[in-house]
């Protein structure tokens, strides 16, 4: 098989959710079109304890034989992702994770893995008192929206495909070890207009926020009156950093400079385009 042929096996293990996993599988293939890759993933859905929960997946996925694993979880450093680790072996793995991983970093680089942790990926109102599955949806939905607009899935898309291009072509690779702040997110969005910029990146800070709001409200607070609040407070400050996100992607949109990178089909690589009458290059 010539090098053009290669499929690359990607595996995605999600344990938990996080905003930035939502779409994984999309950021590398967005119109199921994609010659070069094949894509299997699993999931404990929302759970993550115990941490034979998080194996179970794991055992599953390494029976497909992948040559790439993409491991998503809140807090990479809960025994439930950790375990997962270890199980790994030898196969390039990727970890994409929220803020709180950041302890887990040193582990990680010990066992020649890459990370990529989403600082506005923040936590959500988990009490039972306020999250109902529509609050659950509207929050994640406000999230998606500054994860895509910031700029932040824009740079996961392409840490992934850097790797995935060089395992194509039998290049070394190099994983990636990024923390995502404010600015690499909105430097990958690439804004014209520094409005647009300055709205985004208030927006990636205000979402950043959250997590300490609902951290806590869900952890450190213990009666009704003293947290439901807070909960509430974090959820209005995740949509108020999506309505930020829209003004500043309408900006750009009025300019005709929304930059597009969709992914050649054969080739994986990412083409490029800005007028949306322009033809991608």
């Amino acid at each position: 098989m010539s090098e053009e042929e290669k499929i690359l096996k990607i595996g995605i293990l999600k344990n938990g959710t996080i905003g930035s996993s939502v779409l994984l599988a999309f950021l590398m293939d967005e119109r199921a079109e994609s010659t070069r890759i094949n894509v299997y993933e699993v999931t404990s859905g929302a759970k993550m304890h115990p941490p034979s929960v998080c194996t179970a997946t794991m055992e599953d996925l390494l029976k497909w034989e992948p040559e790439l694993i993409i491991m998503s979880s809140p807090n990479a450093s809960l025994p439930g992702p950790k375990a997962v680790r270890e199980m790994a072996g030898a196969i390039p793995t990727i970890v994409i994770s929220d803020a709180p991983a950041k302890k887990s970093i040193d582990e990680i680089k010990e066992k020649n893995m890459g990370y990529i942790l989403v600082n506005c990926d923040s936590m959500i109102g988990a009490r039972r008192p306020f999250l109902d599955p529509v609050e659950m949806s509207i929050f994640n939905s406000d999230l998606l929206k500054v994860l895509a607009i910031t700029g932040a899935l824009q740079v996961i898309a392409e840490e992934l495909n850097k790797v995935i291009m060089d395992m194509l072509e039998n290049r070394s690779t190099s994983l990636p070890q990024i923390i995502i702040d404010a600015n690499i997110a909105t430097e990958a969005a690439k804004f014209s207009n520094p409005y647009a910029k300055a709205k985004a990146i208030a927006a990636f800070e205000l979402a950043a926020s959250v997590s300490k709001v609902t951290g806590k409200a869900c952890f450190q607070l213990k009666e009704r009156p003293d947290y439901m609040p807070l909960l509430a407070a974090a959820h209005e400050m995740m949509r108020t950093a999506a309505l930020l996100c829209d003004e500043a992607r309408e900006i750009e949109k009025s300019n005709d400079t929304v930059i597009r990178r969709p992914h050649h089909a054969k080739q994986q690589k990412f083409l490029t385009k800005i007028g949306l009458d322009d033809k991608e290059q």
